[in-house]
């Protein structure tokens, strides 16, 4: 591959010349057409194997006829949606290209030279992207100990007056490990009035533990809270991009400011909005989740590898090596995870929830792989 042309390295700014590319999952054509290997399966991006809801489906192709017009700006039908199901009003949603989109918002508006940004070590790859991406300082704290989760004490120790944002995905990616709803509280409670905290709740809909916190509805008590939500997970909408964010309609004003013009094109809105209205699939999705994480348990348990207890619809296994030549060989099996050595996690490999007979396929092929 054609290296890039240097000449223009001194030209960018501080914060862009230092980052890496966000690498995404190996596709399956890309892992067939290399490694000649066919029927090969994907478990790396954390997709929801069911696809999405028929009548998101059916609401997509009648958005077909009309790509010659641009999308509805504002997103009218889906900010509404989304409104009713959080309570709120239309004015504290901002709709995203994704919640990674979002994500970028709050970077934009809050961050820049001179201010710092707090998160958890092994926490989404995003957020020190974007933090780097405008000239901020990121803070990062150790992760907890024994499950290499969020520590949220040790969060709290970075915060300082040049503190804007602090993220916490709950449940967290790639680690699966989630915050019950009293330590997150008085977390947030404890905050300075400066500081914006982001909790990103990608996986939300996954959870079923009876203490996990639907932070969208804390917004009347901390009006300093942005909750991002996305479709890209349990809705099976992840080639559509269509994320959210919930907050005080001051910080929804502020975001919609940088918000790119028409950046929910109009199929995704369509298909977001219908895929709302769905909860039988959606049940379907949570539940066939459950009961692929049990059977990655068992198989894990059976191989005698240990895992890092995940809510989430994946769940990092410690392949009790360096994990880059497990996943070489699971590539070769044509069966394809996720590395997290960038997460700092170089022993660990990240296994999306799939179909029962892919979680089967993959349980096999990681014991041929450990060698």
């Amino acid at each position: 591959m054609k290296q890039p042309d240097s000449r223009y390295q001194e030209l960018a700014v501080p914060g862009v010349r230092a980052l890496h590319p966000y690498l995404p999952g190996k596709p399956i054509e890309a892992l067939e057409r290399e490694y000649g290997v066919e029927h090969a399966i994907k478990l790396a991006s954390n997709e929801n194997p069911l696809g999405p809801a028929p009548a998101a489906i059916a609401a997509a192709q009648q958005e077909l006829a009309g790509l010659a017009r641009y999308p509805e700006g504002s997103g009218y039908r889906l900010t509404a949606a989304l409104a009713r199901k959080h309570a709120v009003e239309p004015a504290a949603i901002t709709l995203g290209n994704g919640s990674n989109d979002v994500l970028d918002m709050v970077a934009r508006v809050f961050l820049g030279p001179g201010r710092e940004a707090v998160f958890s070590a092994h926490a989404f790859a995003v957020y020190p992207i974007v933090v780097q991406a405008v000239g901020a300082s990121a803070r990062i704290a150790a992760a907890q100990t024994d499950n290499h989760g969020h520590d949220l004490a040790a969060m709290a120790a970075l915060i300082g007056p040049d503190t804007r944002v602090v993220f916490i995905a709950n449940p967290n990616n790639p680690t699966g490990t989630w915050l019950a709803e009293p330590a997150l509280r008085r977390f947030v409670a404890g905050l300075p009035d400066h500081v914006i905290v982001v909790i990103d709740e990608a996986y939300f809909e996954y959870v079923e533990q009876a203490d996990y916190p639907d932070t969208s509805r804390w917004l009347a008590e901390f009006p300093n809270l942005v909750v991002t939500r996305t479709f890209s997970k349990a809705y099976g909408l992840a080639g559509l991009r269509a994320g959210y964010a919930v907050s005080a309609p001051g910080i929804a004003d502020l975001l919609n400011r940088v918000r790119h013009p028409f950046n929910v094109n109009s199929v995704a809105q369509a298909a977001a909005v219908a895929a709302l209205d769905d909860s039988t699939h959606l049940e379907a999705a949570i539940r066939l989740n459950r009961e692929g994480l049990q059977q990655l348990e068992a198989g894990f348990e059976k191989t005698g590898l240990s895992w890092i207890a995940s809510v989430g619809n994946f769940i990092a296994v410690d392949t009790g090596q360096d994990a880059a030549g497990v996943y070489e060989r699971l590539l070769q099996q044509g069966v394809i995870v996720r590395p997290v050595a960038n997460y700092g996690l170089p022993q660990h490999l990240r296994v999306t929830v799939g179909l029962p007979e892919e979680n089967e396929r993959f349980l096999s092929a990681i014991e041929r792989a450990l060698v």
